[in-house]
Order: structure tokens, then sequence, then C-alpha cells
């Protein structure tokens, strides 16, 4: 089994992947929703 030194490790580099997740498809939304609006795909 895991000792729990090992169990924190994991779940403080599981959170970290989600958050890097969350924040790169956050970065991309900013980048995708204007370029959308400017092409007229979406409206304001």
């Amino acid at each position: 089994m895991y000792s729990t030194k090992e169990k924190v490790i994991m779940f403080v580099r599981k959170i970290g992947l989600i958050g890097f997740l969350f924040f790169l498809i956050k970065g991309l939304m900013w980048l995708l929703i204007p370029y959308l609006i400017a092409k007229g795909v979406l409206s304001k």
C-alpha cells in the first residue's frame, strides 16, 4: 500500500493536473470566443 506521504503527493499531482487543464481550456476560450465573434459566427 501507499504511505500517507505518497497519497498526499499523488493527490497534489492530480489537483495540479486538473488545475493546469482547467486554465488551459479557459485560456483557449478567451482566444476562441473573440475570434468567433470577429468572424461573425457568434453574436455579441
